[in-house]
């Protein structure tokens, strides 16, 4: 017998109890996360790939977000790049940092994004459960990727930033939604854009792109009717997907043609 609120239940009861309990869900439909699981293997990922570029520097340039590579009288080197094939430095761009090499700015960038998605991770992961959240996350490092490489593709970049700039964004949508203060995110967004095109050697479409991949993915999220949820939901997903996709094979096509 298992012991109740009054007296006493058999296990067959307690386990057709459990079947018949709805579980519990956020108010944008994704599972309660109780433990931010997602932002800690993101910040884990985040610091084994630098501990990679330390190791080796050769990481940086195999895995860092190139579009092509050109010599300096602008002839295309093959076999570099995502227009050469190397589609997963879309990806893989957003967990690396500047190396300690090239000075004391390769340590902040990694500290800055990190404390950023330690601080933001758990909050938006608690709220839009870890599927979605993971959805946000990895679309927006690929938005702003996408965006180098429709703007300035024989630009390499590395970093984080698109991520966060897309995570800033879903916390000041989310927190619209929600009725809660955003005077303090949209000072941080707005600090970061100006650092951002104030300073030379940041790369603005990485930041642009994230940020407004974040937005679009938030609102759709946030803003679903409740009846057609998941639906609208996985849907702005799919399409935002495809939309990425498809602008990097007619970029792509139209480097190689």
């Amino acid at each position: 017998m298992r012991d109740a609120s009054v007296g006493h239940q058999c296990p067959e009861c307690v386990r057709d109890g459990n079947r018949s309990v709805r579980e519990a869900r956020t108010v944008f439909g994704g599972r309660v996360a109780t433990r931010p699981v997602v932002t800690f293997t993101l910040i884990a990922l985040n610091i084994v790939a630098y501990v990679a570029e330390l190791a080796s520097p050769k990481f940086v340039d195999d895995f860092e977000m190139l579009g092509q590579l050109k010599t300096q009288f602008g002839q295309v080197i093959p076999g570099y790049g995502v227009a050469e094939g190397e589609w997963y430095r879309l990806i893989t761009a957003a967990f690396l940092h500047v190396p300690l090499s090239q000075g004391t700015f390769g340590l902040t960038h990694i500290l800055f994004n990190m404390w950023a998605l330690w601080v933001l991770g758990p909050q938006l992961e608690q709220v839009l459960g870890r599927l979605r959240y993971t959805v946000l996350y990895v679309l927006s490092a690929l938005g702003g990727n996408v965006l180098l490489f429709l703007v300035d593709p024989g630009q390499p970049a590395l970093g984080a930033s698109g991520a966060i700039f897309g995570l800033f964004a879903a916390f000041f949508v989310v927190g619209r939604r929600l009725g809660t203060d955003t005077r303090g995110i949209a000072f941080l967004i707005v600090i970061n854009l100006m650092f951002t095109f104030t300073f030379s050697g940041i790369s603005w479409e990485g930041h642009v792109g994230g940020l407004v991949t974040g937005a679009i993915l938030a609102a759709a999220f946030a803003y679903a009717p409740r009846n057609r949820q998941q639906a609208v939901q996985v849907g702005a997903s799919a399409i935002v997907a495809a939309v990425l996709v498809i602008l990097t094979v007619v970029q792509t096509t139209a480097l190689t043609a």
